[in-house]
């Protein structure tokens, strides 16, 4: 009879423990981002209810640790992933992402990688099924409630493409970093500037264009380095909050001493993922805050 009584008490604390389980990872109504930590490489997610919007994947499998953390446990699909430009420290934690989720739409650059890596990625979304959409200046993307202004890459850089939104079909001399996805994904009246690696001389092309405007949230462009972040691109989009996605301790030395004194003068307060591991922001659409 005791024996029966554990069983009894043990079957409903389990039905207990998964019946809140479940309840806590019902999605709330507000914008979720997330810069996730996955040591020297990209990957920011955002989340608005059960949906789902990741921007580049890191350089290993850790962008699937980032996922489990903030995804219900029982959400197995990403409906848009973006790779903002064709670099190992961006693209290779989506192969593992793509093994494991549903993804809808890929968004990524026609322009090719070359590498072995890259043509696993290139096979995995083809064999996937999965629809794929090259940006360029003036694609809009929206996903429920999240609106995805695109500004880069500029259409002078694509003269040479092939209009045929497949992954990896032309070869070019020119820096990949210049192909990054730039774009402002907004929610309401909560605006985040995603920069990818672009580098100060497309920043002041893209600026040029009056296509950047005051953003709450800034990624600052290449995990710090002083060949990314300029102070026109601070002026105009004049962020209240900046995230550094960058790995501790790395060989890069990023993120660079002039980029942090730069947001310094300018009493912007900055987050680093070498620092405080994950950086989460929720916003309701008129307010934000910090997790």
């Amino acid at each position: 009879m005791k024996a029966r009584n554990k069983y009894l008490i043990g079957f409903f604390l389990l039905i207990i423990s998964l019946t809140l389980l479940a309840i806590y990872s019902v999605p709330d109504s507000r914008l979720h981002l997330i810069a996730c930590d996955v040591g020297q490489g990209d990957a920011i997610l955002a989340t608005y209810k059960s949906t789902q919007m990741l921007v580049d994947g890191g350089p290993d499998r850790r962008v699937l640790d980032c996922l489990s953390r903030h995804m219900s446990f029982w959400d197995r699909k990403i409906e848009v992933v973006i790779l903002t430009h064709p670099q190992l420290d961006h693209f290779s934690g989506l192969i593992d992402v793509i093994k494991r989720y549903k993804v809808d739409l890929f968004v990524g650059n026609a322009v090719d990688n070359s590498t072995q890596s890259y043509r696993v990625l290139k096979n995995l979304v083809g064999s996937k099924g999965i629809r794929v959409i090259n940006p360029r200046e003036g694609l809009d993307i929206r996903l429920g409630s999240m609106f995805l202004d695109i500004v880069n890459p500029i259409k002078k850089l694509l003269t040479d493409e092939p209009i045929e939104n497949k992954l990896g079909t032309f070869t070019t001399n020119k820096d990949l970093n210049d192909f990054s996805v730039v774009g402002t994904l907004s929610f309401g009246n909560f605006n985040v500037l995603l920069t990818g690696d672009i580098g100060p001389n497309m920043i002041d092309e893209i600026t040029a264009t009056g296509k950047i405007h005051k953003v709450e949230v800034l990624k600052v462009p290449h995990h710090g380095s002083k060949n990314g972040l300029t102070e026109k691109l601070l002026e105009v989009a004049n962020p209240d909050l900046a995230i550094i996605s960058v790995g501790a301790k790395n060989s890069f030395g990023h993120p660079s001493p002039e980029v942090l004194k730069l947001l310094s003068d300018k009493a912007i307060k900055t987050l680093r993922t070498d620092q405080m591991g994950d950086v989460e922001v929720i916003s309701d659409g008129k307010r934000w805050w910090l997790k």
